[in-house]
């Protein structure tokens, strides 16, 4: 168990999850893009479609700002989440807290690559044919311009307000209606473990405190009795 520990580290543990997270969020992403139209649903449970989608925004299709202002941000976010990960690793905390922090870094990372490369190697998704690879360059949008893709939609509860309700009375509501993607998912699936188990972690970022100095001693005097 101990050589197991040697050889499976921290730090190394974070590069294989984060690899391993980004390689089934790609590959999720570019089957889907390639093997359904725009907007096309395929049903799994009552609860659960695969539905195509893509979005100019945060995770779970939220937008903020301008397209190029967040892809820039979020460049910037992963590359200080992975130097932090890396003075975590050094100061030897533990494996939850890092394993949680290279899932938030994975799944940004993920969403990241859309953004990047998917308007440069695809041509523009549409409703009435699949999407497909192009020559490098000639895509539908340019470098940090890309589309997220989305799949993953949860409908757990459908049904209509009741008329007495005001505003919304008689329209048709669904309870967890975002549409989201593996990324996605491994970074709220890592915050909300993070602060169920990982609050002590979080509030040193937050919190950090400077111990106050020790106040200087005073040089001890030597007086010889006369």
């Amino acid at each position: 168990m101990n050589a197991f520990r040697k050889i499976l580290t921290n730090g190394r543990l974070a590069v294989l999850l984060i690899i391993a997270i980004l390689l089934i969020d790609q590959a999720i992403k570019i089957w889907v893009k390639t093997s359904m139209t725009l907007h096309e649903s395929i049903h799994i449970t009552d609860w659960f479609f695969i539905s195509f989608i893509e979005n100019n925004g945060m995770a779970f299709g939220m937008q903020l700002g301008s397209k190029i202002v967040l892809s820039l941000f979020r460049v910037c976010a992963i590359a200080v989440l992975g130097y932090y990960i890396w003075i975590e690793v050094r100061k030897k905390a533990r494996t939850g807290y890092i394993v949680c922090l290279a899932m938030v870094l994975a799944g940004a990372a993920g969403n990241l690559i859309d953004c990047m490369f998917y308007g440069l190697i695809f041509n523009n998704s549409s409703e009435f044919y699949h999407s497909y690879f192009v020559p490098f360059g000639t895509g539908y949008a340019p470098f940090l311009m890309g589309k997220v893709v989305d799949m993953f939609y949860f409908p757990l509860i459908e049904t209509e307000w009741p008329l007495w309700v005001p505003f919304v009375g008689g329209q048709h509501f669904v309870f967890f209606s975002p549409v989201f993607n593996f990324a996605d998912a491994s970074i709220s699936v890592s915050v909300v473990i993070l602060l169920l188990f990982y609050r002590k972690e979080i509030s040193q970022i937050t919190l950090k405190r400077e111990k106050p100095a020790e106040p200087e001693s005073e040089p001890e005097s030597v007086y010889e009795e006369a």
